[in-house]
C-alpha cells in the first residue's frame, strides 16, 4: 500500500530568484517529510538532491533528480530500495517528472568515471534529509576524483559541448533559441561551473552569473506560459513572456536573451582556451613570441600586443589592426589584449586614417574566422567605437522567421559570405563593405532599404573613401533588394522588367556587386531563403540585364508558355523536376485548377506563365514540394489531366483539405493588395497580393480573377517564411473601376480560408 505525507507541494509560477528559493524550498519540506515516512526514520541513507534542484533552480515545470544514497554495507542495498519503492512512487502520483537512482558512494564514484552526466551531477549534490555526513563525503571525493582526473575528463566534455552546439546553434543569434541547450545558454554556464572546480579557470564572474538569472527567469516564465517543461522560446510566446518579465515588448526578450548569451558564450571560450592551455605540454622559461602584423604578435596561442605597442595613449588604428591580424591569422585575442584596448584605445579620428580602413576591409575579408574575432571586439566596446551605428542594431531581433539570425549577426554573416564570392566583382572591399552594411537600416521606421542608404553613405565617407565609392556604397544598399524582388516578382520575359532594372542598376560593375551581395544576403539569412530556381532565375536576370547594359538592347528571354508546342492531342501534360507544362483547350477557370490540383499534392507553385493562341492555353509552373521528399509523378499527372477538363473537384478537394490544417488568423496582419506603376509591365497591369501562405491561396485568388473576366498573363509566387507576395500580370490597363473591383475580388479570396 502507497504511504502518503501530505498533499504534494503547490507551486509558484514565478520568475525570478525569490520565485525559485521558494519553489525549492517548498519541494525541499515536502520530499524530506516523504523520505522520513518512508524510512520511518531509522535509516542510515540520504536523499539527495542533483540537476536543477541540487542548485536551488527550480523551473515552474522543472523534473526532480533524485540520488538515495546508501552506505553501502550488508543489507543497505536492499534497505534502501525497500526505501525507494515507497518513495517514488509517490512523487510520481504527485505528478513530477523524475529521474531517480539508488546507489552507494562507490557505485557513484564509479559511475562518475564513465558518464560525464553523473559526475557533473555530484559536483551540484545537496541534501534533502537523511545522513550529511554520507553525502559531504561522497561530494568531496567526488570533486577530488573531478580534479584528479580532469585531463582525460575535460577533453570528453569539450567534445559533447561543442556537438551540443552544433545541435542547437548559438543562443545570442537566434530568433527561436533553446535557453538551455543552444551556446550560451544554462547548460553552457553548468559547464562554466565544472571547470572552475577542476580548477584550471576561474568560476563564472558576476556578469556572467548575472546573465545566467536572466535566463533562468526566462525560462522560468516559458514553463508557466506553456504549461509545460520547454526550453526554446517560441515567437508566439514572446509577448507573454515580455509581460511576465515586465519588458516593453517582445523585442527585449530577444535582445535580454542575446545580451546574457554572448557573456556566457564569450565566459565559455575563454574557459575553453584555458583548458587548451593547461593541457598542452608544459614549456618552462621564455615564451616564444611570434610576430603576426606590426604591433601584433601570438603567444600561447593567442593574439597580444607587441610591448612597445603597449602605450599611454595607444594609435587609434591599433584595434583594428589587433582584429584583423587575428582574423587572418586565425587565432582568438587574448582576454588580457581586449580589456587593455576596450579601456585605452582613444576614438576614432574622422576621416578614419588609411591604416584604419586597411585593417577593417582586410578583416571583413577574412571570410569564417573573422566572425569570433567580431564577436570579441564587439563584447569589449570596440566595433561601436569604430561604428556607432551598430549600438542600434546589436541585438536587434528579426521579424521574419525565414531569418536565423538577429540583425548584427546577420550583417556579420553577409560580410563573411560575400568574402567568399569577392573574385567575382571588381570592387571586392565594397562588396564586403556593403554586406557589413546593407541592413544597417533596420529597425528605423520605413524601407530599410531606403532608410539605411544615407547611414552607409555617412559611414563610408567617415571611412575615409572617395566620393565615386561613397555613391557606390550608398547606391549599393539602397538596391539591394532589387535583384532578389524582381527575379522573382516580376515576369522576366517581358522587355520592361529588364529595362527597369538596366535603368535602376546603370552599369556592369554595380550589377556584379548587387548579385554577389543578394547570393551572400541569402546565404547568411537561412535555408528558406534560397533554392535552386530562385538561383536560377536571379542568373537569368542577371545575364539579361548585363546583356542590355552592355549592348544596349533589351532581348529578355521568351516566355517558357509561348515556346510550348501544341501537340495532337489535347490536354497534353508534362511534368519535369521543378516544371510541369500543361496544354489544354482554353476555358474559364483553367489556371484556378492547374494551382488547385498542384496544391492538393503539395507542390508550390513559384512561376505560372500563360499563354493563349487560336482557343489553345499553354501553361508552365515552376513548382517545389511544400514539405521536400518525393513527388508520385504519375498521379500529379493522372490528376492534372482531370482537372484541367473540369473532372477533378478541385475546389471540394482544397476546401476540405484547409479545414482540416486551418490555423487562427489571431494576431496575423490582414492581406494588402498593391498595384505596381504602369511602368512595371509590357501591355499589363501589374497586381501584388502581400499576405500570409495558405496551400490554397493561389488556387482561390486565380478563381476570383477568371471570375471576374480577368486575363491573367502570367504570375510570380514569392514566399519568404510564412508571408507571399503574388504578383499577377493582367492583361491590358485597368482603369480605377476596374482595379477597385479586382483588389475587392482578391482580398476577399485572401481572406475566405
Amino acid at each position: 500500500m502507497t504511504q502518503t505525507s501530505g498533499p504534494a507541494p503547490v507551486l509558484s509560477t514565478g520568475a525570478g530568484a525569490d520565485a525559485r528559493a521558494q519553489r525549492s524550498d517548498a519541494i525541499d519540506e515536502w520530499l524530506e517529510k516523504l523520505f522520513f515516512k518512508a524510512c520511518d526514520g531509522t535509516s542510515n541513507a540520504a536523499l539527495v538532491a542533483v540537476g536543477g534542484l541540487g542548485r536551488q533552480e527550480c523551473a515552474p515545470r522543472s523534473d526532480l533528480d533524485l540520488v538515495l544514497l546508501h552506505p553501502g554495507g550488508p543489507g543497505d542495498e536492499a534497505a534502501a530500495d525497500e526505501i525507494g519503492s515507497r518513495l517514488w512512487y509517490q512523487i510520481w502520483d504527485a505528478k513530477f517528472a523524475l529521474d531517480h537512482s539508488t546507489r552507494s558512494p562507490g557505485q557513484a564514484l564509479d559511475l562518475a568515471r564513465q558518464d560525464l552526466k553523473v559526475a557533473l551531477g555530484l559536483l551540484d549534490a545537496r541534501l534533502i534529509a537523511g545522513n550529511a555526513d554520507l553525502l559531504a563525503g561522497l561530494h568531496a571525493a567526488a570533486v577530488t576524483q573531478w580534479r584528479r582526473e580532469a585531463r582525460h575528463l575535460l577533453p570528453a566534455l569539450r567534445t559533447l559541448t561543442a556537438q551540443r552546439w552544433k545541435a542547437h546553434g548559438e543562443l545570442a543569434f537566434l530568433l527561436e533559441g533553446d535557453v538551455k541547450e543552444s551556446r550560451g545558454g544554462l547548460r553552457d554556464f553548468g559547464v562554466l561551473r565544472a571547470i572552475g572546480f577542476a580548477g584550471v579557470a576561474d568560476g563564472p564572474r558576476p556578469a556572467v552569473r548575472g546573465a545566467h538569472r536572466t535566463l533562468l527567469d526566462v525560462r522560468d516564465t516559458l514553463h508557466a506560459v506553456r504549461g509545460r517543461r520547454v526550453d526554446r522560446l517560441l515567437a508566439q510566446d514572446r509577448d507573454e513572456v515580455a509581460e511576465l518579465l515586465g519588458l516593453g515588448d517582445r523585442d527585449e526578450v530577444l535582445r535580454r536573451i542575446a545580451e546574457s548569451a554572448r557573456t556566457i558564450a564569450y565566459a565559455s571560450d575563454d574557459a575553453w582556451r584555458a583548458v587548451e592551455r593547461w593541457s598542452a605540454p608544459s614549456t618552462r622559461g621564455h615564451q616564444e613570441r611570434r610576430p603576426l602584423a606590426r604591433d601584433v604578435v601570438e603567444q600561447r596561442g593567442e593574439v597580444v600586443l607587441a610591448r612597445a605597442a603597449v602605450t599611454p595613449r595607444p594609435e587609434p588604428s591599433l584595434p583594428l589592426r589587433v582584429a584583423a591580424a587575428a582574423a587572418r591569422a586565425d587565432l582568438p585575442i587574448s582576454h588580457a589584449t581586449l580589456e587593455w584596448l576596450g579601456g585605452f584605445a582613444g576614438p576614432m579620428p574622422d576621416p578614419w586614417p588609411a591604416p584604419a580602413r586597411a585593417a577593417l576591409l582586410t578583416l571583413l575579408g577574412s571570410g569564417p574566422s573573422m566572425i569570433e574575432v567580431w564577436e570579441a571586439c564587439d563584447r569589449y566596446g570596440l566595433v561601436v567605437n569604430w561604428l556607432p551605428e551598430w549600438a542600434r542594431v546589436r541585438s536587434l531581433p528579426q521579424h521574419n522567421p525565414v531569418h536565423l539570425f538577429t540583425v548584427d549577426r546577420h550583417l556579420v554573416e553577409t560580410a563573411r559570405q560575400a568574402a567568399g564570392l569577392t573574385r567575382d566583382v571588381d570592387r571586392p572591399d565594397l562588396l564586403v563593405l556593403c554586406g557589413l552594411l546593407h541592413d544597417i537600416g533596420k529597425g528605423l521606421p520605413g524601407d530599410h532599404s531606403i532608410v539605411g542608404a544615407p547611414i552607409a553613405a555617412a559611414v563610408a565617407e567617415r571611412l575615409g573613401l572617395d566620393a565615386a565609392d561613397v555613391a557606390q556604397v550608398e547606391k549599393v544598399v539602397r538596391l539591394h533588394l532589387l535583384i532578389p524582388d524582381t527575379a522573382t516578382r516580376r515576369d522576366l520575359s517581358d522587355p520592361q522588367t529588364i529595362a527597369t532594372v538596366a535603368g535602376a542598376v546603370g552599369d556592369a560593375s554595380t550589377l556584379s556587386l548587387l548579385h554577389a551581395l543578394a547570393r551572400a544576403d541569402a546565404a547568411a539569412t537561412g535555408p528558406a531563403a534560397w533554392s535552386d530556381w530562385k538561383g536560377r532565375l536571379i542568373g537569368d536576370l542577371v545575364r539579361h540585364v548585363d546583356r542590355a547594359l552592355d549592348t544596349g538592347v533589351v532581348a529578355p528571354p521568351p516566355s517558357p508558355a509561348a515556346a510550348l508546342t501544341v501537340p495532337k492531342q489535347l490536354p497534353a501534360v508534362q511534368l519535369e523536376t521543378d516544371l510541369v507544362s500543361v496544354t489544354a483547350t482554353d476555358r474559364r477557370g483553367l489556371l484556378a485548377a492547374v494551382a488547385g490540383c498542384l496544391s492538393l499534392h503539395r507542390l508550390d507553385v513559384v512561376t505560372a506563365d500563360t499563354a493563349t493562341v487560336d482557343g489553345v492555353a499553354r501553361m508552365v509552373c515552376a513548382v517545389q514540394p511544400r514539405y521536400g521528399g518525393e513527388v508520385d509523378r504519375e498521379a500529379v499527372t493522372s490528376d492534372l489531366r482531370r482537372a484541367v477538363t473540369g473532372d477533378l473537384p478541385v475546389a471540394e478537394r482544397l476546401a476540405a483539405r484547409e479545414r482540416s490544417t486551418r490555423r487562427s488568423g489571431a494576431g496575423l496582419a490582414p492581406p494588402r493588395v498593391v498595384w505596381q506603376p504602369s511602368s512595371a509591365a509590357t501591355d499589363a497591369t501589374v497586381l501584388e497580393l502581400r499576405a500570409t501562405d495558405t496551400p490554397g491561396l493561389l488556387f482561390r485568388v486565380a478563381s476570383a480573377l477568371e471570375d471576374l473576366g480577368a486575363d491573367v498573363r502570367s504570375t510570380r509566387i514569392s514566399t519568404l517564411g510564412g508571408e507571399v507576395v503574388d504578383a499577377f500580370y493582367l492583361a491590358g490597363e485597368l482603369d480605377a473601376d476596374a482595379r477597385s473591383r479586382v483588389a475587392a475580388a482578391v482580398l476577399s479570396a485572401a481572406t475566405a480560408a
